[in-house]
Parts: structure tokens; sequence; C-alpha cells
């Protein structure tokens, strides 16, 4: 057992928790070459989806965040939803729910496979 546990050990000294944790610090970069952007955006009120939706329309992917709005007026997160969802057909985009708290937006040409092994 002692050969078992020398290899399983976890003696890289690596903490998977804090690497996870700070994959999205924002560090100087130059964003001069980039086609399109993946963009993490809040839908709260109403102006929000304007916001998002100029995003999408320049060809940016939208990752917005429901988890608040979900917790505190699902009835308004279904109209602001709705909202989007008809604005992103306009455009041809597409819409998926990726999490509990997530929706991916896309704009035209660019789509979400909703079903695994696709």
């Amino acid at each position: 057992m002692g050969f078992f546990n020398k290899v399983m050990a976890k003696d890289d000294g690596v903490d998977l928790e804090d690497f996870l944790n700070n994959l999205d610090e924002v560090q100087e970069e130059s964003y001069d070459d980039a086609d399109a952007f993946v963009k993490p955006m809040d839908l709260v009120v109403d102006a929000d989806v304007t916001a998002i939706m100029n995003e999408v329309k320049n060809g940016n992917i939208a990752l917005v965040n429901i988890a608040d709005l979900s917790k505190r007026n699902a009835l308004k997160l279904k109209e602001l939803i709705g909202l989007v969802k008809e604005q992103v057909k306009a455009i041809d985009g597409d819409i998926a729910r990726i999490s509990q708290g997530r929706v991916l937006i896309t704009p035209s040409k660019v789509k979400i496979i909703k079903r695994k092994g696709q």
C-alpha cells in the first residue's frame, strides 16, 4: 500500500481551488487582434437587454449572469429572457442556458450545440 499512496499522493503543491479561482483575474493583455469577445454581462433591468443585444449584434458572445434576478423576481426574468429570445431570433443568433445562473447568447453564424454527442 505504501507505493500506491506515494503515487496517488498530492505532493505537487498545486491548490486546485486557488488555481480555478484565479483564472478570471484581469491581466495586462492586448485585445487588438481579436475578432470577437466572450463578454460576461448581467441581466437585471430592462436596459441590460439593450446592452446585451448591442454586444451580440457587434459579433460578440454574451455570457449572461441571471442568478440574481432568478432569485429575486422570476417573472421579470421570464419577461427579459423573452425579449432577448425575440431579438436573438431576429438576428439569427442563438441562446442556451448553460448553468443554473448563466445563459449564453451568440451572434449570427455562431450556433450552440445543445445536446452532447452532436
